[in-house]
């Protein structure tokens, strides 16, 4: 038995935001079978739960994914789009990332109820960008390129018509200048910088103090979220009380990645322990086995990891 002291951090698991989706899709399923009668076949309760879907994956975590799936949540890639019915597919559920406009519409026009799940911080900075679009402003997102909020939220800069341009770090920035505001004039062009409400904020800083040199007039806008701060000053602060670091969440969270990178920095700077211990799992049972000979492990999570997986690892120090 393992007698190793676990140490939560003050802020993980869930954000607002996922927490409000997943309890959004729950009640769409729920809502969807509630009419059911105790005599109809289970055939027939699959069907009717099949008729509430997911635009792409919910959240990034396999793991919560799959028990969702089995609670009755379905799912369709943004690249089937075309292929979804009414006959099919009558409610389909925006994710906590959005979507760019023109998916909302297609949904529409093809007479699917849709459930607008994308998170309040989501919604504002789509409203931002658009209004700063409108405006003659080109928009700069600060974000992974690939990630879903990223992509919603550069719909609703270029249906404005306007440039929008991202950028992923500091020297992304400084390509960004000399490909596209290299001269004088267009660094006196309106130009407005948003981050992806789950980006690094010390990468954002960096990007931020590189523009802000070159571009007169950008305007730069706070937009990551609070619980993203918060969450990476909980965990530097724990990297400072244990012997080693668990980070639980899916391996294609963006900002569980970060976490775990940064859990690596800190760990890495203690002169008072021989080997920084980091790991990023995805459920207890992948916690490695030298962790459980470690006085104290401090444990954190993504912002899309359930609470009973944290559960589950804290349970299996005990």
């Amino acid at each position: 038995m393992s007698h190793t002291k676990v140490i939560r951090s003050d802020v993980l698991g869930y954000c607002m935001g996922v927490r409000r989706a997943v309890n959004t899709a729950l009640k769409a399923v729920e809502d969807a079978s509630s009419d059911l009668k105790i005599t109809d076949k289970l055939d027939t309760y699959s069907e009717r739960h099949e008729k509430v879907k997911t635009l792409g994956p919910l959240i990034h975590n396999r793991i919560a994914l799959e028990q969702l799936k089995r609670r009755g949540l379905g799912q369709i890639e943004a690249n089937d789009i075309d292929s979804v019915s009414v006959e099919k597919d009558p409610i389909v559920i925006l994710r906590a990332h959005g979507v760019p406009p023109v998916t909302k519409r297609i949904l529409k026009e093809k007479g699917c109820k849709v459930i607008d799940a994308t998170c309040p911080r989501v919604l504002s900075s789509q409203k931002r960008a658009a209004s700063y679009a409108a405006k003659g402003f080109s928009v700069i997102l600060a974000g992974d390129k690939n990630h879903g909020e990223i992509i919603s939220i550069s719909g609703y800069a270029e249906e404005q018509g306007q440039p929008c341009y991202v950028i992923e770090n500091k020297n992304d920035a400084e390509l960004l200048l000399q490909k596209h505001f290299s001269d004088e004039n267009t660094r006196k062009q309106p130009v407005v910088l948003i981050a992806q409400t789950t980006f690094s904020p010390e990468e954002y800083e960096a990007i931020s103090a590189v523009l802000r040199v070159a571009l007169s007039h950008i305007k730069i806008l706070n937009t990551i979220c609070s619980a993203t701060y918060e969450r990476q000053q909980a965990l530097e602060d724990l990297c400072r009380k244990v012997d080693g670091i668990v980070v639980i969440g899916g391996k294609n969270s963006a900002n569980t990645r970060r976490l775990y990178i940064n859990a690596k920095r800190w760990m890495s700077e203690r002169t008072d322990i021989l080997q920084d211990f980091v790991v990023h799992i995805e459920q207890a049972s992948e916690i490695p086995e030298k962790f459980f000979s470690l006085k104290t492990v401090g444990i954190t999570a993504g912002a899309s990891t359930p609470d009973e997986l944290i559960d589950e690892v804290e349970k299996a120090f005990n």
